[in-house]
């Protein structure tokens, strides 16, 4: 973004990817600030058509950078890309973008630009796209301990583990008759007397409203879906009528866990809001 915090990144030695030439000219002023040459990877859009340089405006880019780089205002210390279709590993597109990269690579050979690091590869890529490896690996939703979609495989699959869990406290429990309606518009209706348990985190907490319906959440180390529709502030869980269940005001239940095989991409919703 123009007029970023790019002064706090290169004081503290932080790597910058930089897309156009604004870019590099606010790291390069940022840069005559802190003292220092700014560590940065240009970036190629070899089809994925979000940020990274246009092929008919990269060699302009690489030029600027390598003018940069004898002025001492920054080292070019990796090229890279983004693909579209990695967790679809026998797309098409894969195989044309890796081309682009070289093509992008090779243009910068010939222009003078050689740097340590060549990336390409995300998490889907990480694990099925061996050709993508290059130098350095990119795994991001991974690191969590989510899998990349069902093409890849599933976490447990691909032996990731959860690298983070939520959790809350029940505040409240009660026994409802078989037809209650649940939560705002009832899209939940119990079909048994049953118990239910109230848990006091919603999408103002970080809990997407996508999670309505969905899990899994657990409670008491059994595993439950969402009652109804995620409110601002909280949550209703089904638990049954299991008489030995143990619950009550106060116990500890599990909201997430990311390396639960639900099939969805909920979680990868969640993490995005955790925090915010």
């Amino acid at each position: 973004v123009p007029g970023d915090k790019f002064f706090e990144c290169v004081s503290r030695n932080v790597d910058l990817g930089v897309s156009a030439p604004w870019m590099l000219t606010q790291i390069a002023q940022a840069s005559a600030v802190a003292g220092r040459a700014a560590r940065i990877h240009l970036k190629i859009d070899t089809g994925l058509g979000r940020s990274g340089a246009a092929k008919a405006d990269w060699s302009a880019l690489v030029r600027e950078a390598l003018a940069a780089t004898r002025r001492g205002e920054v080292e070019v210390v990796g090229i890279w890309s983004h693909l579209a279709y990695a967790d679809s590993p026998d797309h098409p597109t894969i195989g044309r973008q890796v081309e682009e990269f070289e093509d992008a690579i090779a243009t910068a050979s010939r222009l003078g630009l050689e740097p340590q690091y060549r990336h390409l590869a995300n998490s889907a890529a990480t694990w099925r796209l061996p050709q993508t490896h290059y130098d350095i690996v990119r795994p991001g939703i991974s690191v969590y301990g989510i899998s990349p979609g069902e093409e890849v495989g599933t976490a447990s699959s691909l032996g990731l583990r959860p690298a983070m869990t939520l959790g809350a406290r029940i505040v409240m429990t009660k026994r409802l008759p078989a037809g209650s309606g649940i939560s705002y518009a009832h899209q939940y209706t119990t079909e048994r007397e049953t118990t239910v348990v109230l848990v006091p985190l919603g999408y103002a907490d970080g809990i997407p409203r996508s999670a309505s319906g969905r899990g899994p959440i657990r409670v008491a180390g059994k595993a439950h879906s969402i009652a109804g529709r995620v409110c601002m502030d909280q949550f209703v869980v089904d638990v049954g009528g299991n008489d030995r269940l143990e619950l009550r005001v106060g116990l500890e239940q599990t909201v997430h866990r990311e390396a639960e095989d639900s099939g969805d991409h909920v979680a990868v919703d969640a993490l995005d809001h955790f925090g915010e």
